[in-house]
C-alpha cells in the first residue's frame, strides 16, 4: 500500500510540475501581450477562410512561424522576420504548424498579394510552381460555360486553362484566398528595448 501511495504521489507531483512549466508559467508571461499597432483582426470573410484553411489541412504542410535569422535562412528565403507573440493575438487556435513540406505562410499575403494568383494556385498549384507537390483544390471551383454577373473567374496560364468554359471560384475558395492575403506581417514591431 505504501509503494502505491508513493507512486501516485510521485505521478501527481510530476503532473503538477509539468502543468506549471508548460501552461501556467507561459500564461503569466504572455497575459499582458498586446497586438502590434498595425495588426488587424480578421474580417468575417477572412475568418471563414481561416476555417477553410483548417478544414483543408493546410496547417499539416505549412507553418506560420519563420525562424530568427540566427537560427535559419528563413529571411533569405523571403519569408520575413521572426514573429513576436503579439503577431498571433487574434489567432484562436494558433496555426503555427510543425511541418514545412510547403513554404512558410506567415507573410504569403505580402509575397503574393494577388487574389488571382492565390485562386489559380489553389486550383492548380503546378500552373504556378512546376514541381509543386501541393494538391489542387478543384472542388472549391466550378467549370461554367460562361461566367455570370458577380462570378470570380480564375485566370490560369493557357496550358492549364479549360478548352471550353471558365473556372469560377466558389465562395469557399474566395474566403480561403482572402485569408491567405491577410497573412501579411510586414508592419514594424518595437524591438525588445523599446517594448520595455
Amino acid at each position: 500500500m505504501e509503494n502505491e501511495f508513493k507512486l501516485i504521489s510521485g505521478a501527481l507531483v510530476t503532473l503538477a510540475v509539468s502543468a506549471s512549466a508548460l501552461v501556467v508559467l507561459p500564461y503569466f508571461q504572455l497575459q499582458s501581450v498586446q497586438p502590434p499597432q498595425k495588426l488587424k483582426d480578421y474580417s468575417p470573410e477572412e475568418a471563414r477562410g481561416r476555417q477553410q484553411y483548417i478544414s483543408e489541412g493546410c496547417v499539416y504542410c505549412h507553418s506560420q512561424q519563420p525562424r530568427d535569422a540566427s537560427q535559419a535562412p528563413d529571411a533569405k528565403r523571403g519569408w520575413g522576420r521572426a514573429p513576436v507573440p503579439g503577431d498571433y493575438y487574434y489567432d484562436k487556435p494558433h496555426l503555427l504548424g510543425t511541418m514545412r513540406t510547403g513554404p512558410d505562410l506567415f507573410n504569403i499575403g505580402a509575397r503574393q498579394p494577388s487574389i488571382d494568383w492565390q485562386l489559380g494556385h489553389l486550383y492548380q498549384p503546378r500552373a504556378y510552381t512546376p514541381n509543386s507537390i501541393m494538391p489542387g483544390f478543384p472542388y472549391l471551383f466550378e467549370l461554367k460555360a460562361q461566367a455570370a454577373a458577380g462570378d470570380k473567374v480564375v485566370t490560369l496560364p493557357p496550358a492549364f486553362a479549360p478548352a471550353k468554359g471558365v473556372i469560377v471560384a466558389k465562395p469557399e475558395a474566395i474566403a480561403l484566398a482572402k485569408y491567405l492575403l491577410s497573412l501579411d506581417h510586414t508592419y514594424p514591431i518595437p524591438d525588445a528595448a523599446q517594448a520595455k
